[in-house]
């Protein structure tokens, strides 16, 4: 037979490579927000999901369970098989540690596939998340990379990251950029799964001596940043980067993708009546006929640079370091010797 886990007990296996946690759950409910690393192995549908709810609440429990049987038999060999074809460990869940996630466990006994049951399902998961990160104290050093829309910022967090120096992602967590058309070829996470991302990472970061990331406003995208990480993004060491408006561009035009013309369009018409009518209607000009450099480099000049510098005192009050670079490689090559400078405690 399954036991149950508990969240202690399954943060703990989690640190074992080979542990995989699984979630039962409907698609929907998992696309909204599951546990970080999870793989979906649904034991019902969506449409499934909402026809057995609806017996439930319109018919009566034992109506629900049998149609709910009958949906599971027809489709318990494809099921067993794929718990069956995921190495190691497992541990199944689903919204708070009912009925699917116990049907599923006992399925997979029988068939000599044992796994653990988290008690409490996602719902518990997700208590854990609000109340760690509710009473969290940062101990790493922040440092925070500012620099005008186009800088590089991002892309400079991903090598560090890559070369293995500690940083926090916050835009690739919120799934979106933080600009107006921060959104345009992503799909931006919700609050639960921002939180959820953040606080793993945090914690893999908390032994750090510093932890890097970029400047950003207390929301990104459809997220909001927790009232601590503000606080010690503040108080954190400044480096502001430096670039001329041409590398600016061609930066944008790397990590923005162009094949979305009518994202373009709706972002634009969102801002547009922030911007002096002339410039506006040629900046529109361009971007209806996807004429995208010069469209960006009006939207730098006239928009992003304006709202940066009068909004730089929220983030800052006066950079401790600045460093003026060519691009990607220079400005990486730059903010690793600043890192390597900095004490280790």
């Amino acid at each position: 037979m399954f036991r149950d886990i508990t969240i202690e007990e399954l943060r703990e296996q989690q640190k074992i490579k080979e542990f995989a946690t699984i979630d039962v759950r409907s698609p929907s409910e998992y696309r909204e927000a599951t546990i970080p690393g999870s793989i979906n192995i649904p034991l019902f549908d969506d449409q499934e999901r909402a026809e057995i709810g609806t017996l439930y609440k319109q018919t009566s429990v034992q109506v629900a369970k049998e149609r709910g049987l009958e949906i599971v038999s027809a489709k318990l060999p494809a099921f067993i098989r794929e718990f069956a074809q995921i190495p190691g460990k497992k541990a199944v869940f689903c919204w708070r540690g009912g009925m699917r996630s116990r049907t599923t466990a006992t399925l997979l006994s029988l068939m000599d596939i044992h796994v653990y049951r988290l008690s409490g399902g996602y719902r518990a998961y997700r208590r854990w998340v609000v109340e760690t990160l509710a009473a969290y104290e940062m101990k790493p050093r922040v440092v925070v990379l500012h620099g005008l829309t186009g800088t590089g910022k991002t892309a400079i967090l991903r090598r560090l990251e890559a070369e293995g120096y500690p940083v926090l992602d916050l835009e690739q967590m919120a799934g979106h950029r933080g600009s107006i058309f921060g959104g345009v070829g992503l799909r931006a996470n919700n609050q639960k799964t921002f939180e959820s991302l953040l606080l793993e990472k945090l914690l893999e970061l908390q032994d750090a001596p510093y932890v890097v990331l970029e400047a950003e406003s207390k929301r990104i995208g459809k997220v909001v940043l927790p009232d601590f990480l503000v606080q010690k993004k503040e108080a954190g060491l400044a480096i502001q980067i430096e670039a001329p408006i041409e590398a600016r561009v061609q930066r944008i035009l790397e990590d923005y993708p162009t094949d979305d013309h009518e994202a373009y369009l709706n972002a634009f018409r969102a801002i547009r009546e922030r911007i002096h009518t002339p410039i506006a209607k040629e900046i529109a000009a361009y971007l209806e006929a996807a004429d995208y450099e010069p469209a960006i480099r009006l939207l730098l000049e006239y928009y992003y640079d304006p709202r940066y510098n009068n909004a730089t005192g929220q983030y800052v009050t006066s950079p401790e370091i600045t460093l003026n670079v060519t691009g990607v490689d220079d400005a990486v090559e730059q903010v690793r010797a600043v890192l390597d400078s900095l004490p280790a405690g």
